[in-house]
């Protein structure tokens, strides 16, 4: 299991080396769009581009050379055809020489060797990370599969904006919001073990070049670990249910205290209370969700762009809870962040799946979080594999219950 984090977190800082070489020169850059031709329900435009297909293709490469039969279980949103400008569908792949792999690339480039050497030489390069003490935790890698988002955010990472100001930590947009996620998760149980969220444009230095930055966690029953400081060493403010808990909506048809019956008075709804409760959402979010954290989260409400950055955002604990109504997240999404928040004591719950059960009266019931191994069978396409009944992602059980208390309160 150590072995296979390595390689994980080697492949993703691969994997942003790629995406930041690509994002170097705006002429190369402009080279490498493609629309994608996909039936996705998506709100806004979506594209592929060569940094995605490569990107995926050197994960899956690199894990399936140290661990030979695990490329089989990889998974992604892209395949690995790409259209060039005279609109030959080129196959790409890592080759085994280096010069093999750039005369591949020049055929996706239009014969622009230069630029196709620079690519070729990221994807073969020899990622060196410190020891990342994951322990001895262990777990069969036959047991395993493998969801990889390679470029997370492309609208983002395709537009570049690189002078965006954050509100307190958080950016809306901007390359910061791009991230390459990985998540390993067990084939039979669906569970997520393993993740990394590598954020490649997480600062910029003196000399106008960016880095990055990974974290990592590792989940397998009651044994934990990651690189970040568990749940448990927020402050108690953070943890406790009272502290988030809200007292219950009053129903329209109650009595009053005096004793009359249903109907012999009017009952006035006071205002909704608040908790100290912060949560990133995404633009697209639906209104009524919108308007009732805004009113009710009294530790704020942000908007950001990227599934794994706003999820990242509650790893780094900027926020309290990243809320998700819409079925526009998929397995490649979140099963990477989905562990890291597992290894922090925190997790990434099926939402619908969860009001269901809380307005059943299973108050106490262990939450349902996502899974990873079953598609959507009724579905097609990239869809077979989308979070269909929305997500909270939580660094602690406290926070997921504070959310749900107040979903119950509009219709979804």
């Amino acid at each position: 299991m150590s072995e296979l984090m390595v390689a994980l977190v080697q492949a993703s800082e691969k994997a942003a080396n790629i995406a930041r070489s690509c994002r170097q020169e705006e002429a190369l850059f402009s080279l490498l769009i493609e629309e994608k031709k996909s039936g996705s329900r998506r709100a806004t435009a979506d594209f592929k581009t060569l940094a995605d297909v490569l990107v995926q293709e050197v994960i899956k490469h690199d894990i399936g050379k140290r661990f030979p039969g695990l490329e089989n279980n990889i998974f992604g949103e892209e395949t690995n055809e790409f259209m060039n400008g005279l609109g030959e569908h080129i196959q790409v792949m890592v080759c085994e020489r280096e010069e093999d792999t750039a005369r591949l690339l020049s055929k996706v480039l239009d014969g622009n060797m230069q630029a196709a050497e620079a690519l070729a030489s990221a994807a073969h390069q020899d990622i060196i990370i410190p020891d990342l003490h994951t322990g001895s935790i262990s777990i069969p890698i036959h047991n395993l599969g493998v969801w990889v988002d390679p470029i997370d955010s492309t609208f983002q990472y395709i537009k570049g904006i690189n002078n965006c100001v954050p509100e307190d930590s958080i950016y809306s947009r901007g390359l910061q919001c791009v991230t390459v996620l990985i998540g390993a998760y067990d084939l039979h149980t669906g569970e997520p073990v393993m993740g990394v969220i590598n954020q490649p444009f997480a600062l910029m230095d003196d000399s106008k070049r960016w880095q990055g930055r990974f974290f990592w966690g590792i989940s397998n029953g009651p044994h934990s670990i990651s690189s970040m400081s568990p749940t448990t060493d927020l402050p108690p403010s953070s943890r406790r249910v009272a502290d988030h808990a809200l007292p219950p909506h009053p129903h329209p048809h109650s009595t009053d205290p005096t004793g009359s019956p249903p109907g012999e008075v009017e009952v006035v709804v006071p205002p909704q209370p608040t908790c100290r409760l912060s949560a990133v959402l995404s633009t697209r979010e639906v209104k009524p969700v919108k308007a009732l954290l805004q009113d009710c989260c009294s530790g704020g409400v942000y908007y950001a762009s990227g599934a794994g950055y706003k999820a990242l955002c509650v790893v780094l604990g900027l926020v309290d809870v990243y809320v998700f109504t819409e079925d526009s997240t998929y397995k490649w999404d979140s099963c990477g962040p989905h562990a890291l928040l597992r290894a922090m004591g925190g997790g990434m719950a099926d939402l619908k799946e969860c009001l269901r059960q809380r307005k059943a009266g299973g108050l106490e019931a262990e939450r349902p979080e996502l899974m990873y191994h079953l598609p959507i069978e009724e579905a097609s396409g990239v869809d077979r594999w989308a979070n269909r009944d929305g997500l909270v992602a939580y660094r602690s059980r406290a926070d997921l219950e504070t959310v749900l208390q107040l979903l119950t309160r509009i219709e979804l």
